[in-house]
Parts: structure tokens; C-alpha cells; sequence
């Protein structure tokens, strides 16, 4: 089957893109925005639209593959490619692009996909999000043109043994409403919450760390009174964006000590702790991650960490895998450029038996969130991100319907075997 045109239309996201440095260094809030000015490169205000483009393969029998290029909510912070604008992105696609991927087959995906992502256009790949984009329409596009679902495509190519499908864990992030949040992903029984959204000290860690640990103990008994089973045990994960590391001055026993603080708060529930320290670049925040992560081992401690910024890339996350750093690694599914790279990310964790989390950002797309829900589902994540958008109840209805719609096909179609 191939390829007979590519279209391409401007979207939205579904939250904004903010400018993390700005934030971190003390930017107020003024309701929905933020005071101030930018400071990270091509940014016009601290918080602006997110913008995507939505990419349409068109094959030769009228079948249409989706894509959506798009990337995180902090884009051009941590070592990640600088802001993403759709009509950057369109001229790309039409100028270089649709002549390449005209009259391509794709009965198979993992080909196609690498030369995507790795094609070199005046001396540079392509941004990251256009290379995810790109790679989600000719997954979907393959997965098409063999009547068979996108989990089933990564399976077959990419020589997965297991035949049994089964729903991912959803992971639902609350932004920085995070109590009346928190109470509709207790009422619809979410497994890891909530996310919370961390990224000030002054408001929402507290100086020594007392906010935070006053949000834990609220969370505990919130689950505890709201639950309508004791067995609902949803996991805590918390993204802190560093915070932790710069009141402790990234001191691994102060930070430590910290976490178990936090950890025995949390009882009788599991505590995740998303990017504890952010060191500034890769190889010092490996390590400190590494550090942390040795010491709760060591201690056979419960509370778990999340290695998140500086672990963009495929090789970053080999890189954190190889050394330890953390009990579970986002794959923070824009970074990674072609979706191949998460598909390889994913199973290089599962592997080393590191916690496969197949993440994202609020600031994706219904479309990239369908797709990189059902590369999670092929690789059997251990979580995967209810996306996008910080109202909760959009993320969660996207995630939870594709994997039970996805489910009840493979189920269909097997019966009638």
C-alpha cells in the first residue's frame, strides 16, 4: 500500500507551551498567565498556545493515516529542541518531506520510520516533533494498510512474544488544581496519581520542604476517605521539576532523607517522586538520581524515583537505564522524535528492569496521545500517561477509551479466527 499525498493543517494542543526557566526564577502567576517576560529562546510570553500540526498520509485505496507533531509544555528546557511553531513545521513537510514519502510503501512501519527519523535536511535532523509526528501517521498509516491494529503492528515488527493484551495503568496529572483534581481521579479509581505539578518553591514545595509534605498527608487521607473499595491502592506520583534538589542544595542525604519523610506520610500508599533534582545537565543529574536511587535501595526503602529531565533522548534513557538512575524512567514520548525511539525505549527498561513509564506532555494532541497509548499497550508499560490537557477528565477519557476500544477489536477479530 502506499502513499499518494500528505496533507497538513494547524492545530491546537490540548494545555500551553511555558517557559520553565521563567517560571523557576519566580514568575508570578496573573489567573490563567504569567507576569513577566520570557526568557527562554523564541518565546513571545511566558505562557503561549501550544501548536501543532496535524499530518494526514493519504494511501492509494482512500485510507487515511493521522499524526500530530507536537511537543512538551516545556519546551526548550532540559536539553530539549527549541519551541515548535506549525507554520515552521508545514513548510518543512511540503518542501522536504511529502517528496520523499510520495510513492513509499508502508506495508511495514520500522523502516520507514528510521528513515524519518534519522533524515538530515541542511545539516540537522528534524525537529523532535516533527519526526514524532511524522512516525505516529505511518504507524497508524501501516496499521491501516494491514487491517490490523497499532499494537499488533509493533508487535510483528518488532518481534514481541507476548500475545496477550492488556490495559496499561493510567497515570493522571492534575496541573496546579490539585485537590478538586485529585477528587476525580479517586471517583473514576485512576491508578497513579496525581502528578500535582510542583515547579515553585515558594508556593508549592515551601522553603523546607513543608508544603509539599502537607499536600502528601492531604492526599493520603483524601484517597482514604473518598475510596469506595479498600482495594483501591492508587500509587502517588508526584513531579517536582527539581525543586527538591535546589532546596538541599543537591545534597543526595539531605534530598534522601527528605523522600523518606514523604514516603512514611504516604503510607499505606506507594510514593513515586518525579524528578527530584535537575542538576543542570546530563551526566551530574545521572548521577545524582543514581545516588538517590542507590541509597533507598540500600535502606529497603518503598519511595520510588522517576528520572525525567536530561533523560530526553533514546541515549539519555539507556544512559539512566545503564546506571541505575531511578526506579522508573519516563519516556517522555515528544523528546524521543520518531515514535521507533519509544518503542526501543520501552523495552530497553523492560529489559534492565527499570520501570517502562511511557509519558508525555499536557501540551499534546488527542491523536498523539491514541498513538503513543498504543505503542504503551504493545510494549506492556508499566504506566502510561492520561494525555493531554490538565483537566484531568479529557486525559483520562482519550487513554482509557482507546486502550478498551483497541482491546475489543483484538478481542473481535480473534473470535472470528
Amino acid at each position: 500500500m502506499k502513499i499518494v499525498d500528505i496533507i497538513c493543517s494547524k492545530s491546537l494542543t490540548g494545555f500551553y507551551f511555558d517557559d520553565q526557566k521563567a517560571i523557576k526564577a519566580g514568575a508570578t502567576q496573573d489567573g490563567f498567565t504569567y507576569v513577566g517576560d520570557p526568557v527562554t529562546d523564541k518565546f513571545t510570553a511566558i505562557r503561549q498556545k501550544g501548536e501543532a500540526v496535524s499530518i494526514m498520509i493519504i494511501l492509494e485505496d482512500g485510507q487515511i493515516g493521522f499524526g500530530d507533531a507536537t511537543a512538551v509544555q516545556y519546551s526548550g528546557a532540559g536539553g530539549r529542541d527549541p519551541l515548535f511553531l506549525s507554520d515552521d513545521g508545514i513548510n518543512t513537510i511540503n518542501e522536504y518531506i511529502k517528496p520523499l514519502l510520495i510513492g513509499k510503501d508502508v506495508s511495514c512501519f520500522k523502516e520507514n520510520a528510521e528513515q524519518i527519523d534519522n533524515l538530515v535536511i541542511n545539516g540537522n535532523q528534524l525537529h523532535t516533533a516533527l519526526r514524532y509526528g511524522l512516525t505516529q501517521a505511518l504507524l497508524h498509516a501501516t496499521a491501516k494498510a494491514n487491517s490490523i491494529t497499532m499494537p499488533e503492528v509493533i508487535r510483528n515488527e518488532y518481534n514481541i512474544k507476548n500475545k496477550k493484551y492488556t490495559r496499561v495503568p493510567m497515570f493522571a496529572q492534575s496541573g496546579d488544581d490539585r485537590y478538586s483534581n485529585v477528587d476525580k481521579m479517586i471517583i473514576k479509581a485512576v491508578e497513579v496519581m496525581p502528578h500535582a505539578l510542583i515547579n515553585n518553591i515558594e508556593t508549592k514545595l515551601g522553603h523546607q520542604g513543608e508544603i509539599l509534605k502537607e499536600y502528601v498527608s492531604w492526599l493520603r487521607g483524601r484517597v482514604l476517605h473518598l475510596r469506595q473499595s479498600s482495594d483501591y491502592l492508587p500509587v502517588f506520583h508526584i513531579d517536582v521539576y527539581g525543586t527538591i534538589g535546589t532546596i538541599f542544595n543537591n545534597d543526595v542525604e539531605k534530598m534522601y532523607n527528605y523522600l523518606i519523610e514523604l514516603e512514611e506520610l504516604a503510607q499505606p500508599f506507594t510514593l513515586r517522586i518525579e524528578g527530584p533534582v535537575d542538576a543542570g545537565n546530563r551526566k551530574e543529574t545521572m548521577e545524582a538520581l543514581r545516588d538517590i536511587t542507590k541509597l533507598i535501595n540500600d535502606n529497603n526503602r518503598t519511595v520510588e524515583i522517576v528520572a525525567d529531565e536530561w533523560c530526553n533522548t533514546l541515549d539519555d534513557v539507556k544512559y539512566f537505564a545503564d546506571n541505575n538512575a531511578g526506579h522508573m524512567l519516563q519516556v517522555k514520548t515528544p523528546d524521543l522524535g520518531g515514535v521507533n525511539n519509544i518503542i526501543e525505549a520501552l523495552l530497553y527498561c523492560k529489559d534492565r528492569n527499570i520501570g517502562a513509564y511511557s509519558g508525555g506532555s499536557c501540551n499534546e494532541t488527542n491523536v498523539s496521545a491514541e498513538v503513543t497509548t498504543s505503542i504503551a499497550m504493545a510494549c506492556d508499560a508499566k504506566q502510561c500517561l492520561a494525555k493531554p490537557g490538565m483537566g484531568t477528565d479529557e486525559g483520562i477519557m482519550i487513554v482509557n477509551n482507546m486502550m478498551n476500544r483497541t482491546l475489543a477489536m483484538i478481542e473481535y477479530r480473534n473470535s472470528k479466527k
